[in-house]
């Protein structure tokens, strides 16, 4: 059976490495990456592939950036051709990025069947690209693979087949639970680049286009965090398009810097009193590592981080910013609990699953 894994975008590459290392050893199995080329910077690209030890991609499409339309229809265009060359029985795509549309809708129209991995979330907002893409790659995908229980019942509710939907747990928490035992010694290098010292710091990031692509919008939200700034040090690892459009503001205590390695991020983030983020995957890395996160977005994906976790929604909402930076300083925030399937075999759910029912 000759299977696909198409991905295009550094979220992509951490929820795809448990699963490639997994099934490439299934010797029925005829394993390939597609790279679509969605991001194309170094350090959100080949380098994750590099600390997670995927030895190669076997096809780069190298789409690069454009709008949303456009580079969806080039990412089709190519694996359209693709296709017909080295045709796949399936393809996995991995959340919900433009790459797993684009190879959801070439493969439903030449009857390649999709196994979507991060199947069922929902923020409720059709404002927000991700969520077209959600929706419209559950409705087209023969078997959905679920991080957290809201993401059955959605399924449910969308009239989804039942037998096609699996509760397996979250990849990326399978993914962040393998590097963990290697980010000390990052972290002893990078407290030196910035001269930090454990939970003394807090970490930002920003990428969604509500929150970069207007300039009043950004500036607001960056002069929010630079009141947060007088109080302790903020590392921001910027997006290319963001840290374009701020490498030259007075920033005050927010450092920024440009992308980091997956294994560099993780161990600041480990070590860190807190993150503020609009990111969906780095609130559930917080929530598995227990950090305090400050979700900069007015709705989430990914509810089961603030019902158990340790996220809670701020928006751009100066008075609960504050608000909760006070209960973080004050060893006040909660706590959060841990989440059920989120460890280390999700990946062999998947396998057991797809081998039951499909081989």
């Amino acid at each position: 059976m000759k299977i696909f894994f198409i991905v295009g975008a550094r979220p992509n590459f951490v929820k795809l490495a448990p699963v490639y290392r997994k099934f490439i050893n299934y010797s029925k199995f005829q394993i390939k990456i597609v790279h679509t080329g969605q991001h194309y910077d170094y350090e959100l690209d080949k380098a994750f592939f590099e600390d997670f030890e995927i030895p190669f991609i076997n096809y780069y499409l190298n789409v690069g950036s454009d709008s949303h339309a456009k580079q969806t229809a080039k990412i089709m265009i190519k694996l359209d051709e693709l296709f017909d060359k080295d045709k796949p029985d399936w393809i996995f795509v991995f959340g919900d990025v433009n790459s797993t549309i684009a190879g959801s809708l070439t493969a439903i129209k030449k009857n390649i069947k999709i196994a979507h991995i991060e199947s069922g979330l929902r923020s409720f907002d059709l404002a927000m690209p991700e969520e077209i893409n959600r929706i419209l790659t559950d409705r087209i995908s023969h078997l959905h693979f679920v991080s957290e229980p809201s993401g059955v019942q959605n399924l449910i509710n969308e009239g989804i087949r039942l037998n096609s939907i699996h509760l397996v747990g979250n990849t990326m928490i399978e993914s962040l639970i393998s590097v963990l035992d290697k980010v000390n010694s990052r972290f002893n290098k990078l407290s030196e680049i910035f001269n930090l010292e454990e939970k003394s710091y807090a970490i930002l990031t920003l990428h969604r286009p509500s929150n970069v692509d207007n300039l009043d919008t950004l500036n607001s939200i960056i002069e929010n965090i630079k009141e947060i700034s007088r109080h302790i040090k903020i590392i921001f690892p910027a997006h290319p398009r963001t840290y374009n459009k701020i490498k030259d503001l007075d920033l005050a205590n927010i450092k920024l810097v440009k992308p980091m390695r997956y294994l560099d991020f993780v161990s600041l983030m480990k070590f860190s009193l807190f993150v503020m983020t609009d990111s969906g995957g780095i609130q559930e890395e917080t929530t598995y590592l227990k950090i305090p996160c400050l979700t900069l977005r007015e709705n989430t994906e990914r509810p089961i981080t603030i019902e158990k976790g340790t996220n809670v929604l701020v928006g751009r909402d100066r008075e609960k910013l504050l608000y909760y930076f006070e209960k973080i300083m004050n060893n006040t925030f909660k706590t959060g609990k841990d989440i059920e399937l989120w460890d280390s075999e999700v990946s062999e759910r998947i396998l057991r699953i797809f081998i039951a029912e499909h081989i």
